[in-house]
């Protein structure tokens, strides 16, 4: 019996090494083949434009190290500036928080709608899923520029923009944790002749918080990357900040801002991942 087992063992181990040299062989070519792609793409990319990319990317720290040099020319008098552009940065966050929650809001409807363990009726739930399709569908910054031809440089279309979106992605993501949770105790409450709503309040929403705030927290950070973005096509922010900046090539105003972007990106960083760890039950 033992020489059996021993016999089965090797055997398995066998198999472990042969499937570890078959994944090392295909993982060797797909690097190849991406990496040659990638050459041929260059290669007919440099002979329909008029620049290289071989040469461009020589010039790549050229930007960084401009804005470096006006900032040493200025005598590093950007510190003052971080006084003036925090307000314009606390107005990219207050919007990107806002947009965050009316998305948020929206998707936990449209996702009770999508779910096909709470609403049997097909043609609400497929309704609903193409809906959420659609939104997500188009980038913020394509909804942010048709926006702003209806209603003009501002914060507002980034708001919405980012708004529309989030639904569409939180939708998608909360409509999956609905439709695998533990169908124990709406059976139990249907038994005992709960309705839909209570259904829903009592034996679906305690196990699908912890994941709607993970994934709430997560895309909170998204947005805060891409209001920042949506300011340089005129949605304003700290965004739009940067791009003046940038086009009339103030070193110092770029570097403060920067500065601000990251550091802001690195507190909400933070903060939501020890949110999202500490809903899920993950010490930190």
């Amino acid at each position: 019996m033992s020489n059996l087992s021993k016999s089965k063992t090797s055997e398995i181990e066998d198999k472990i090494r042969q499937l570890s040299k078959t994944r090392f062989y295909y993982t060797v070519i797909a690097i190849l083949a991406i990496m040659g792609t990638i050459i041929i793409g260059l290669d007919i990319a440099e002979q329909r434009n008029a620049g290289s990319f071989r040469t461009g990317i020589t010039k790549v720290f050229d930007f960084p190290t401009d804005i470096i040099a006006d900032s040493i020319e200025t005598g590093w008098g950007w510190y003052p500036l971080l006084l003036k552009y925090f307000p314009v940065l606390l107005s990219t966050l207050n919007m990107a928080l806002f947009a965050t929650i009316v998305g948020f809001a929206g998707a936990v409807g449209a996702s009770l709608l999508a779910s096909r363990n709470l609403i049997s009726n097909v043609f609400v739930v497929q309704t609903t899923r193409r809906i959420l399709d659609i939104l997500r569908s188009f980038p913020e910054i394509i909804i942010a520029t048709l926006l702003l031809y209806l209603m003009g440089k501002s914060i507002l279309p980034a708001f919405f923009a980012i708004s529309i979106h989030t639904i569409g992605v939180l939708g998608k993501l909360f409509s999956e944790v609905i439709e695998n949770v533990d169908t124990d105790p709406l059976e139990g409450l249907e038994s005992l002749g709960a309705n839909w709503f209570q259904k829903v309040v009592f034996a679906v929403l305690p196990q699908v918080l912890p994941h709607f705030v993970s994934y709430t927290m997560l895309r909170l950070e998204i947005n805060v990357r891409s209001s920042t973005i949506l300011g340089f096509v005129g949605a304003g922010g700290i965004g739009q900040a940067l791009k003046l900046g940038i086009a009339w090539r103030f070193g110092d105003h770029v570097t403060a801002i920067m500065v601000l972007i990251i550091f802001s990106i690195i507190i909400i960083d933070r903060i939501s991942s020890k949110v999202r760890h500490k809903v899920i039950g993950i010490k930190v």
